[in-house]
């Protein structure tokens, strides 16, 4: 599973969870940070990339378009890296599942 972290989360999310989702990446790392949500959508689909964020506005999107690319949203708010790692790590199962789950576009995480 590729996931594609947003500029609004830490790029240093992709080493910290390399051994779980070895595929992620952060926005930053396409240059990307400065792009729109529609390049970034543009992309993430074209790539095949989840898209994490914190942002309700890809989460909006996935409501109107469907997907791909597929959302997972964390709504922990603003947190330390370190709690957004272990919110992914944990829910890693669920956030897995959601490539078989043809009927959910984007995912909610607490």
């Amino acid at each position: 599973m590729r996931l594609l972290f947003d500029q609004n989360l830490n790029r240093k999310l992709e080493g910290r969870l390399a051994d779980i989702f070895p595929d992620c990446s952060n926005v930053q790392f396409h240059d990307l940070d400065d792009k729109t949500d529609t390049e970034i959508w543009d992309f993430a689909e074209i790539n095949n990339f989840y898209i994490v964020t914190q942002d309700a506005d890809f989460a909006e999107r996935s409501c109107l378009c469907g997907s791909p690319p597929k959302v997972i949203w964390l709504r922990c708010g603003n947190v330390p890296t370190s709690q957004v790692e272990q919110i992914l790590s944990f829910g890693s199962g669920v956030i897995n599942g959601l490539k078989d789950a043809v009927n959910i576009d984007c995912l909610e995480v607490y």
